[in-house]
């Protein structure tokens, strides 16, 4: 079977002015369908670089990715735009919410661009909210929410295209123990229906609900072991 996510000797050099910065060097590794894997390492480690090359946001400087087998190097803006809205959901620590909009307003964004009825988008966003526990909030502003609930909204603004990588960036740095429990018990159950999950956190707690962890230090893999995973 085809790997989801496959990198192979990915180097991601930035240049400031006559520095040369190796935010990620040399590094190699493979994600099945289906897998929660949380990605851990200091400030400056190279894990956020990595996110954004695995969410089609950025390129390596030199090696290769294959997202379900196709060479992200090769494809074109529109095609990785299309990769992005299709195939990948993406939650982040600010949340990201559109102010003054509704959470089904928020939640429908995606959907936008895929040519479906207002109706259906309503229906799609709808029940994006029900899966994550908002049904009867639909019509409630960001400022109406609180902080766990403004980031179940993101979340269903990321799944609302169905796809079948969520990358999710720190996405309890912003809340408290309570809600950051409630947002992994609802990522566990995500992971359960067959969403492949990779998380970025640098709080070992968080970490502990993903089956596998990788710990990047200087942008290369320092360790990539298997946890007892709280979902399992």
């Amino acid at each position: 079977m085809i790997p989801l996510i496959a990198c192979d000797d990915i180097w991601k050099i930035y240049r400031i002015g006559d520095v040369e910065v190796q935010a990620l060097r040399g590094l190699s590794v493979t994600i099945e369908q289906g897998e929660f894997v949380a990605i851990m390492g200091a400030s400056g480690s190279g894990k956020s670089t990595l996110m954004n090359i695995l969410g089609c946001l950025d390129q390596p400087t030199k090696g290769q990715y294959q997202l379900g087998g196709v060479e992200v190097g090769r494809l074109q803006p529109d095609q990785l735009a299309e990769i992005r809205n299709q195939k990948i959901g993406f939650v982040f620590q600010s949340f990201n919410l559109i102010a003054r909009t509704s959470a089904l307003e928020n939640a429908q964004l995606p959907l936008f661009y895929r040519g479906l009825s207002l109706k259906k988008q309503r229906a799609l966003a709808s029940a994006a909210l029900e899966r994550v526990g908002l049904s009867g909030r639909e019509h409630h502003t960001p400022t109406q929410l609180s902080g766990g609930q403004q980031q179940r909204v993101a979340i269903a603004r990321a799944l609302v295209t169905s796809p079948s990588l969520l990358l999710a960036d720190e996405p309890t740095g912003n809340l408290d123990t309570q809600s950051s429990h409630e947002i992994m018990t609802i990522l566990e159950g995500l992971n359960r229906d067959g969403i492949t999950i990779i998380l970025v956190t640098h709080e070992v707690d968080i970490a502990a609900h993903a089956a596998r962890e990788i710990v990047i230090k200087d942008g290369q893999i320092l360790s990539d072991r298997a946890t007892q995973g709280r979902s399992q």
